[in-house]
């Protein structure tokens, strides 16, 4: 039962590493039972917006490849390689894929055209071993909000709604997992949730559009959903979105969603609130998350050591970390049979 036990622990975590090298952090992570891996960009390049030039000069196709076929080997399983592939926000994949379109050409596009070209443009990625996406960003933005400045559809909910259901109709269909982000919606954030406490005011009533792009995603099929790191205190002002009950209840309980819930980056000062990563991230587990964004240098052996801690002094339902981890290994078996029975 023990190693049962930390096997999962390691099952629902997604560490994310800069370069595409398996340090020894990944490296011991996946062969104690991980199954997920963040390909991910540095701080200057997630505030830039665009890949290095250093890192376009040095990256291509075959290194893309050749990590992710180490970490299935390591895994000795199917897993699950995400990246930031946003909608002209965060590229990770850069000239690595086709491009879609910039931002602001997306609004003359037809539905059709747009998920013609997002098929085209994960195709290539899956073609790769890229089998998670996260994205799109759906927040609806209609104030001031500088950690989205760049990335977000805009402030008309129909259309964000329209731009974000054909993404993901293209992505799914090229044998990639859509991630719709940040629930329930940040329409304002002052703080950059990275490096302080972000929180998005005023009542329930003010995510009315946001709650209804989310609708509108989770009924176009979307397979997973990712909480933010801000503090809504309309609905929970004790906790960030990642980290709280009452929000991702409403996810799950009251929009109906029974896909994959991936938190937001346990890391960020907005989802720890001064405590410590190995606390955040049981309550993120207990609150109803499924995989868990961390750094790889945040501590993978100690986090998965305190999540079996915590199932073992009742802290944390057994069956519920069990279960999340089966949702895990369970999607990253469905995309990678399904992509080789598609190339078949």
């Amino acid at each position: 039962m023990s190693s049962e036990l930390h096997k999962a622990a390691y099952s629902v975590l997604l560490p994310a590493f800069g370069d595409l090298i398996l340090d020894e952090n990944v490296c011991r992570f996946l062969s104690r039972g991980g199954v997920s891996i963040l390909l991910g960009e540095t701080r200057e390049e997630y505030v830039s917006r665009q890949m290095s030039p250093s890192r376009k000069r040095v990256e291509n196709q075959g290194a893309v490849v050749n990590v992710i076929r180490q970490a299935v080997t390591l895994a000795g399983a199917p897993v699950l390689v995400a990246v930031d592939q946003e909608l002209g926000g965060i590229e990770r994949l850069h000239q690595l894929v086709p491009p879609v379109a910039a931002r602001e050409a997306l609004n003359d596009l037809a539905c059709e055209e747009i998920e013609r070209r997002c098929f085209k443009m994960a195709s290539v990625a899956r073609g790769l071993g890229v089998n998670l996406f996260l994205a799109p960003i759906v927040d609806v933005v209609t104030g001031a909000n500088p950690w989205l400045q760049d990335r977000h559809l805009g402030a008309d909910p129909k259309e964000v709604s329209r731009v974000s259901c054909a993404f993901i109709r293209g992505v799914q269909r090229a044998g990639v997992v859509a991630t719709a982000k940040h629930f329930p919606g940040h329409y304002v954030t002052e703080q950059d949730p990275a490096v302080a406490v972000a929180t998005v005011p005023g009542p329930l009533a003010l995510l009315k559009d946001n709650l209804e792009v989310f609708k509108d995603v989770i009924a176009t099929g979307v397979k997973a959903v990712m909480p933010g790191p801000a503090v809504f205190p309309a609905i929970d002002p004790d906790q960030s979105a990642s980290t709280s009950p009452k929000v991702i209840s409403m996810l799950r309980d009251t929009l109906g969603f029974d896909g994959l819930i991936i938190s937001d980056d346990l890391d960020a000062v907005s989802i720890l609130r001064g405590n410590a990563i190995t606390d955040t991230a049981v309550a993120s587990l207990a609150a109803g998350a499924h995989l868990l964004l961390v750094s790889s240098e945040s501590g993978l052996d100690a986090i998965a050591g305190a999540i079996v801690s915590a199932v073992q002094d009742g802290h944390l339902d057994r069956q519920l970390l069990l279960d999340a981890a089966a949702r895990v290994r369970e999607l990253a078996a469905a995309n990678h049979d399904s992509y080789n029975a598609n190339r078949g």
